[in-house]
């Protein structure tokens, strides 16, 4: 995976705050959609299109496809996890000014 289509997927396009977030959740542990919801004060409905986007571009994994299925990192996101940090804290930076 390469900074640029992390850097799209973050700060480039619609909703890429709240996949940073989930993103950061899922790598303290795995979540269900609806704990994540939570955990995030965020709709159910929102955290599952943002999954579906995570999971589409190999980043997200899930134990299954039902209802309780928990989330994970994939291999690969925690590989470029560092990377992704730098590219949150840069967005963040920039945010705040």
């Amino acid at each position: 995976m390469n900074k640029v289509f992390l850097w799209w997927l973050i700060t480039g396009s619609k909703g890429g705050e709240n996949r940073a977030k989930i993103i950061l959740e899922l790598h303290n542990r795995p979540y269900n959609a609806n704990k994540l919801a939570k955990k995030l004060s965020l709709d159910y409905k929102t955290i599952r299109h943002h999954i579906d986007v995570l999971k589409e571009n190999n980043l997200v994994k899930s134990t299954g496809e039902t209802y309780g299925a928990l989330y994970f990192l994939s291999d690969e996101m925690e590989n470029v996890y560092d990377t992704f940090l730098d590219i949150w804290k840069e967005f963040k930076d920039n945010e705040d000014k």
